[in-house]
């Protein structure tokens, strides 16, 4: 593999990873409503999701979703759907639990979390049909197709790893700040909708 193409590949993965979308998104409503663990619980849902997702490009499945419009909606309306019902279950919960919220107990496991994020990264077509496009530029024509497919599967996924666990750390220690049980129910409620908007971006993103 030409390494001068390697090195391009890791600054645009880094700036894809920085850039916000539903994955971020619904990582940092995971951080505001229940804590460190479950937000990098969902980072490590994402990165599967993400090496899932660019496996299933490589493949050619991207080429398939491009070409079945009734696919592509389904996908990105049935990810949509799971994240606007879990931030909307959150906020009821956090409404009718105030109890909770004071003690403390988080309002999502974090397998939720995992699996909850691995879901809507790894079958988001916006997510495969972009690898489509986005891999073949960094592939030498000159190397074996499969070991350099692979080298830039793990590179992505370590950067981005790295990119969603700095917002996940980020967003938990903010939460830190917040004490008390009216400000912990209404943190739960913010975490929420921010769940809920991941899955607005999900849909608004992907035409």
């Amino acid at each position: 593999m030409d390494w001068t193409l390697w090195a391009g590949f890791v600054l645009a993965s880094l700036i894809v990873g920085l850039l916000p979308g539903p994955g971020v998104t619904s990582i940092v409503g995971y951080a505001l409503t229940a804590g460190r663990s479950t937000a990098l619980a969902s980072v490590f849902g994402a990165t599967l999701g993400n090496a899932t997702a660019m496996t299933l490009s490589l493949l050619g499945v991207g080429v398939l979703l491009e070409q079945s419009p009734v696919a592509f909606a389904a996908l990105k309306w049935a990810g949509a759907a799971y994240l606007v019902a879990l931030g909307g279950w959150s906020i009821v919960t956090a409404k009718r639990g105030s109890l909770a919220a004071a003690e403390g107990g988080p309002a999502i496991r974090p397998r939720t979390a995992f699996w909850g994020t691995f879901a809507i990264t790894s079958i988001n077509p916006k997510t495969i049909i972009f690898f489509v496009a986005f891999t073949p530029q960094f592939i030498s024509s000159d190397g074996a197709y499969w070991l350099q497919a692979a080298v830039l599967l793990v590179t992505f996924s370590a950067v981005v790893t790295l990119s969603d666990g700095f917002y996940a750390v980020a967003a938990s220690w903010v939460a830190g700040f917040l004490k008390g049980p009216d400000v912990k129910l209404w943190s739960q409620r913010v975490g929420g909708a921010v769940l809920v908007a991941a899955g607005v971006l999900t849909v608004a993103l992907v035409d």
